[in-house]
C-alpha cells in the first residue's frame, strides 16, 4: 500500500504543473501585494503626482516668463529700431539744416564781399577823383604860370595883376577844354 501511495503519490506530483503555485501561496501573495498597491495609492502616487504637477508647472512657469522675455526683447527690438530710425532721420535733417545753413552763411559772406568790394571801389573813386581834382588844380596853377609867363613874353608886358592873371589864365584853361571836347566829340 506504501508502495501504491508512493506512485500515487509520485503520479500526482508528475501531473502537477511546477509553474502554476499553491493556492495558499497566492492567496498570502495577494495580501501583501494588495498593501503595497493600497500603500503605492495612497501615499507614494499622490506624492508623485504632486511632484510631476509642481514640475509642470515650474516648466509652464519658465516657458511662460521665456514667451514674456521674447515679447519683451521684441518690444525692445522694435522701440531700438524706432529709436534708430528716428536718429537717422534726425541726423539727415540736421546734415539738411547745416547744408542750408552753410549755403546761407556762404550767400551772407559772398554778399558782404560784394558790399565791401563796392565800398572798396567807391572809396576808391573817390580817392582817384580826389586825387585827379588835386592834380588839375597843381596843373592848372603850373599851366596858370606857365601861361603867364608866355603872355608876358608875347605882350610884352607884365601880367603881374593876380585878378587880371586869374582871369586870362581861366579864359584859356576853358578855350582849351572846349577844344578838347570838340575834339573827342568828332
Amino acid at each position: 500500500m506504501l508502495n501504491a501511495f508512493t506512485t500515487a503519490a509520485t503520479e500526482a506530483v508528475e501531473q502537477k504543473n511546477p509553474l502554476i503555485p499553491e493556492i495558499y501561496d497566492i492567496i498570502w501573495s495577494i495580501v501583501p501585494f494588495a498593501i503595497i498597491l493600497f500603500l503605492f495609492w495612497k501615499i507614494v502616487l499622490p506624492a508623485m503626482r504632486k511632484t510631476l504637477d509642481a514640475r509642470a508647472e515650474l516648466i509652464e512657469g519658465g516657458i511662460k516668463k521665456a514667451e514674456n522675455a521674447q515679447a519683451e526683447a521684441d518690444a525692445a527690438l522694435e522701440e531700438y529700431k524706432k529709436q534708430l530710425a528716428e536718429a537717422r532721420a534726425e541726423a539727415a535733417r540736421i546734415r539738411e539744416q547745416a547744408r542750408l545753413d552753410g549755403t546761407a552763411i556762404i550767400n551772407e559772406l559772398k554778399e558782404q564781399a560784394t558790399v565791401e568790394a563796392a565800398r572798396v571801389t567807391a572809396s576808391a573813386k573817390a580817392q582817384i577823383e580826389a586825387e585827379r581834382q588835386g592834380a588839375i588844380i597843381s596843373l592848372r596853377a603850373e599851366v596858370g604860370s606857365l601861361a603867364i609867363d608866355l603872355a608876358s613874353g608875347v605882350i610884352g608886358e607884365s601880367l603881374s595883376d593876380d585878378t587880371k592873371a586869374s582871369a586870362v589864365v581861366d579864359r584859356f584853361l576853358a578855350e582849351l577844354e572846349a577844344s578838347e571836347k570838340a575834339k573827342a566829340g568828332k
